[in-house]
């Protein structure tokens, strides 16, 4: 397929356009603990974040947790969603466990679901994707698309535990039998593991990432180059990008 960048026709793999779309179809579908609606507006504040003057100032604070005051919030998300999109959106490097526990037990807002947490990371980090694609390819942001009606599924993974970062996750050995596996298509390795508290998460987003970076088994399989540049040349884009987004996976 091809797409039109600055009047010129560029060509784009077909594999890449299908999770592109599908992609945006994940925002706009109910989750496993937010409505397609809710989705939507999680990603429009995702969006908003970055003109956020509460957001701003913390970003130039030594500690952002010395600044207290509202965001300029777009929608009707409850106050501990905005909070917790816009930070990870402006701030991510800096955000720490102790915060993570504040909007998980409730402190000056009410608190936060574990799950729905995990949800909001999920969003953000393929609306994030989707939209620096665009940037990239100097396009306009694409306009979010209507919600697709739906009720959230609300399964939490029986043999989720929290041992392994700050929020519960599962281990391939902890699956029971009820619990949705989201391993075998892209591995199972603690990147994977992030997310699955919300095992559709875990499929949203690496999905939607494989294509736009490489396949598990691909990434070290030097004999082949699978995209238009190297894996030199992917490595060096993903580790300065890496470095300059405070990531220190």
């Amino acid at each position: 397929m091809e797409i039109e960048v600055a009047g010129e026709k560029l060509p784009i793999r077909d594999n890449l356009v299908r999770e592109i779309e599908a992609a945006w179809e994940s925002l706009a579908r109910a989750g496993t603990w937010w409505t397609g609606a809710e989705r939507l507006a999680i990603a429009a504040e995702a969006r908003a974040a970055r003109a956020c003057g509460l957001c701003q100032r913390r970003k130039a604070a030594l500690s952002p947790y010395t600044v207290d005051g509202d965001h300029d919030a777009v929608g009707e998300l409850p106050a501990a969603a905005v909070e917790a999109v816009h930070r990870l959106v402006t701030d991510a490097g800096r955000i720490t466990e102790g915060w993570i526990g504040t909007l998980l037990t409730g402190g000056e807002m009410p608190a936060l679901a574990e799950t729905e947490y995990v949800e909001i990371v999920g969003v953000v980090a393929v609306l994030t994707a989707l939209d620096t694609l665009h940037r990239a390819l100097g396009l306009p942001l694409r306009g979010l698309p209507a919600p697709i009606a739906g009720a959230p599924g609300r399964h939490r993974p029986v043999g989720a535990r929290r041992k392994l970062a700050w929020v519960s996750t599962l281990a391939p050995e902890d699956i029971c039998a009820d619990d949705p596996n989201p391993y075998p298509v892209h591995g199972d390795k603690n990147i994977h593991r992030g997310l699955s508290l919300v095992p559709q998460e875990v499929f949203n987003f690496f999905d939607l990432d494989v294509e736009l970076y490489l396949k598990d088994h691909e990434i070290r399989d030097f004999a082949h180059e699978y995209r238009a540049i190297s894996h030199a040349q992917i490595e060096l884009i993903a580790g300065r990008t890496s470095a300059l987004n405070g990531c220190y996976y």
